[in-house]
């Protein structure tokens, strides 16, 4: 990897979750019986004319947006000619030279240390409308060694393929490229993204260069890839494949390839030694599709606050440290739901410690998300209130929540009944220090020659002999007084 550098683009095709089909009024909808969600227009039958779905139009256009794209007032279909199978048509209606919207980027972080430079942007070439094929069932039959079968519910399914520039250098910045992706998506809710149901797919090309050579090396696309984490593998292997090829002396080969997971490799799908000749051609069925200023300007309105702002923004006003602020943006809904509590809390900043911590370390153990959690977020803010106004400690609190869970209760019932009380009495608390501190004479002598940091110690003795209850703030200001005074 000091000899060569990669070279990485990424090719997302992401269905829009309408309700219909892009040209049809056939459902689009997963898991139906199979060859059920089906029409003369989708089957391509005689006669049948397109009709453009007006909702999948104003999803790219959301989504184009979203990306910092130009969205062009102006675009033409196209019929991508090519013959398999799942399509019945023979050509799939797609745009080619005259897209939706063009010239956007995602934001990823960037090495810091040797740049001097947080994020690097990755450029996006175009994101089209086009519709989905059909799709072949190669197993799951008793004759499926010999037979394939076709489920055409896919076809036309609307799709927005979003291609991006080959400026990816590494597959973390192509994983990183594709989590930013598929996070503004659902935060603009124009995508379930559902990787296993076939709702967002990628492909990866790549190619292997010298370091400090302009010209690209020979190119190979990645197909069938279903997980990000499978996206990164792969890239990882091939980049290390084409190195290898050509140290040897050999020559890479444009091909296209296929990721095999459970072999962890690429290997050759078919050759594709020329650029694939698709023969597009305008399709005569559809006008130019034209977007008018109102239009826009209402996509343009309806975009939610998307995620890289929203972090900047919650950052500033719940005082959050940006590990946690990601955390918290990663879905638009935990978003909402987080800052919803925050509002009614009077530290919103510890309401996500309490949030991420004590119930995020819990559900993330138990392996469910936070809809199935005991815990609200009611009784998340109460447990946060009650922290920040010194009723209970840290260890009492945690005690609470694995009551709470345990039975499957929520954090407030479990409080009322429970209710740990902690001792605020300052005399009471004196007294418990004064025994520990005539308990450790060691500890006592270090301390006074310097060692401030047994404080700590003192502090945990307390606490232990106290059960727990006694109020930590008030605690740790009593024994360093007390240590101090006995210097004297």
């Amino acid at each position: 990897m000091a000899k060569y550098e990669p070279v990485i683009g990424l090719e997302v095709h992401v269905q829009l979750l309408t309700a219909t089909k892009a040209f049809c009024g056939c459902a689009n909808k997963f898991g139906s019986e199979p060859n059920t969600n089906v029409c003369p227009v989708c089957l391509g039958l005689p006669g049948a004319l397109p009709v453009l779905n007006e909702k999948a139009v104003e999803f790219a256009t959301k989504a184009s947006m979203a990306l910092r794209c130009t969205v062009n007032p102006r675009s033409i279909f196209a019929r991508k000619n090519y013959f398999y199978p799942d399509l019945p048509k023979g050509y799939q209606i797609s745009q080619f030279d005259k897209p939706i919207a063009e010239h956007g980027f995602i934001e990823v972080s960037a090495d810091f240390a040797s740049t001097g430079v947080h994020w690097r942007q990755i450029g996006i070439t175009r994101l089209h409308l086009e519709e989905d094929a059909g799709k072949s069932l190669h197993d799951g039959f008793p004759d499926s060694a010999t037979r394939t079968y076709l489920d055409l519910n896919r076809c036309g399914t609307p799709l927005a393929e979003i291609v991006s520039e080959p400026d990816i250098r590494t597959p973390d910045e192509a994983f990183e490229y594709l989590t930013r992706l598929k996070e503004i998506l659902l935060y603009t809710a124009v995508s379930d993204c559902n990787m296993e149901e076939g709702s967002l797919r990628c492909d990866a090309n790549v190619s292997v260069r010298p370091r400090g050579q302009q010209t690209l090396g020979t190119k190979v696309e990645v197909k069938n890839v279903n997980s990000f984490k499978f996206v990164r593998e792969a890239l990882e292997y091939e980049i290390e494949r084409q190195i290898d090829v050509i140290e040897e002396g050999g020559k890479v080969k444009q091909e296209t390839r296929l990721w095999n997971a459970n072999e962890g490799r690429t290997y050759s799908m078919r050759s594709k030694e020329q650029a694939h000749d698709y023969r597009y051609f305008p399709e005569p069925d559809l006008p130019p599709l034209i977007l008018s200023d109102e239009f826009l300007a209402a996509c343009m309105r309806a975009l939610p606050e998307l995620p890289a702002v929203r972090r900047v923004r919650m950052i500033a006003d719940y005082e959050l440290n940006p590990k946690d602020a990601h955390t918290l943006t990663a879905s638009r809904e935990f978003a909402d739901r987080f800052e919803a509590a925050a509002k009614s809390a009077r530290n919103p900043r510890r309401v996500a410690n309490v949030l991420l911590s004590e119930v995020g370390g819990r559900l993330n153990a138990l392996g469910i998300e936070l809809d199935q959690s005991p815990v609200t977020m009611a009784g998340i803010v109460l447990a946060a209130d009650l922290l920040d106004e010194g009723k209970i400690s840290s260890k009492q609190m945690k005690q609470l929540f694995d009551t709470a869970f345990e039975n499957g209760e929520d954090f407030g019932p479990v409080y009322e009944r429970e209710k740990p009380q902690q001792i605020t009495d300052s005399s009471a608390i004196e007294k418990l220090i004064d025994e520990v501190i005539a308990a450790n004479p060691k500890q006592v002598e270090q301390y006074r020659a310097g060692k401030t940091t047994l404080a700590g110690f003192f502090v945990g003795q307390v606490m232990r002999a106290s059960k727990g209850q006694a109020n930590p703030a008030l605690l740790n200001e009593l024994v360093t007084r007390k240590l101090d005074e006995s210097k004297s």
